[in-house]
């Protein structure tokens, strides 16, 4: 959509300049005038007493007969050495309850060289078909031939969906492939669903710093697309019975095509702070009152075979690095059991780790909002409890 002022019949009187919430407009020469930050939401339009400004149908908004005929759900298949990481068989497992109810077929596409063994998997976790795109020059991920192995894809098969992790790789692919087709892409989603109504896609996500949730629709172009954060759904158990149709993709790369290689991976964060993988993770907050405070919290975590976690305001504060935060800006986490420790339990950080099977918060304030998502609550000094806690865990062992 773009929003357009006829100066013809503008008075200047400045309603609009109050309207724009990105402080778009300004007034010159007596006239309103719209500048580069302007958004095209159409605030302005029904603020103007004269009727001076008025907004036109986006361009390309009509469903064209390919998108019309878009069918199937596509999970992009994300892999590191042929080894698939957890949020593709996640979305392999929420992608099949998509096509169930749409009535559609569930496709996992895979990228790289010499992968072939990954489709058992990727059958096993529930996909009716694999696409297979094999090139020496895919072994590892790259933007440009990924983008173009996988734009090719979509151009060919028209899937009606397309679910992507959002990992630095989802992200990096995702929007790329979705400004090739001349679709949109929701970003960062924790919740899918199919609206009954429409039957399209209700993809939501986090806004205005996580005070509250979107759902966002993709009514007109195919294939609907959304990068998916980690951890937010389960991983399906896996049914080694089932098999699919496994379709080999050829992809037409020369050297000159990729632009960037990899050479070498530097480890630059232990298990340590490999939250997304951990089955037990203790976190803590401002609540610990000094960074000392984690020296604690790592005990716990050693005590149990765990991780430790951080808060947002921990982070800030210089108290943990970031690779340890756990929270809307940081790390979508689902282990089987989580310890919050001092941690008031703001939404930003419920959005990283609400999907826990089993939450422990340990606060002195028994009115914090942690306690409402807590499965069990203990409501003390943690400088007290955690000991307590290890002591009883050593006596246990």
């Amino acid at each position: 959509m773009a929003v357009m002022i006829k100066t013809e019949e503008c008075v200047g009187c400045g309603a609009c300049i109050s309207a724009c919430p990105f402080g778009a407009i300004v007034l010159e020469d007596g006239k309103a005038e719209i500048t580069d930050a302007c958004t095209a939401c159409g605030a302005c339009v029904e603020s103007c007493p004269v009727g001076a400004i008025a907004a036109d149908a986006p361009a390309g908004g009509a469903k064209t007969a390919a998108d019309a005929a878009a069918s199937g759900v596509w999970v992009f298949i994300e892999q590191r050495g042929g080894h698939i990481r957890n949020v593709s068989l996640e979305l392999v497992g929420e992608g099949r309850k998509l096509a169930d109810e749409l009535g559609e077929e569930l496709a996992g596409v895979v990228i790289g060289d010499v992968v072939a063994d990954i489709a058992r998997e990727v059958f096993a976790a529930g996909a009716d078909k694999v696409y297979l795109v094999e090139h020496a020059l895919l072994k590892d991920y790259n933007t440009d031939g990924y983008t173009a192995a996988f734009t090719a894809l979509v151009e060919k098969h028209r899937p009606s969906v397309v679910l992507l992790g959002a990992t630095n790789d989802g992200r990096d692919l995702g929007p790329r492939v979705a400004a090739r087709v001349k679709t949109g892409l929701t970003a960062d989603c924790t919740g899918l669903g199919i609206d009954p109504e429409s039957r399209l896609v209700a993809w939501t996500r986090p806004a205005f710093g996580g005070n509250i949730m979107a759902t966002i629709f993709c009514p007109d172009r195919r294939p609907q697309m959304g990068t998916v954060r980690p951890k937010v759904f389960k991983k399906p158990q896996p049914d080694y019975g089932r098999s699919g149709a496994l379709v080999r993709e050829s992809v037409a790369l020369a050297e000159a095509d990729v632009r960037t290689r990899l050479e070498d991976v530097i480890q630059v964060c232990t298990t340590s702070c490999n939250l997304e993988d951990a089955e037990i993770i203790v976190s803590g907050g401002r609540g610990l009152g000094t960074p000392e405070g984690f020296k604690l919290i790592q005990d716990l975590a050693d005590a149990l075979g765990g991780t430790v976690g951080a808060s947002r305001a921990a982070v800030d504060a210089g108290w943990k690095p970031y690779p340890h935060q756990v929270g809307q800006t940081g790390k979508t986490v689902g282990p089987k059991v989580y310890f919050a420790c001092g941690i008031s339990g703001a939404i930003q950080h419920l959005a990283g780790m609400q999907t826990s099977d089993v939450i422990v918060a340990i606060n002195k304030d028994p009115d914090a909002p942690i306690f409402k998502v807590a499965h069990y609550g203990i409501v003390g000094d943690l400088y007290e409890v955690i000991p307590a806690i290890i002591a009883r865990l050593k006596e246990d062992k």
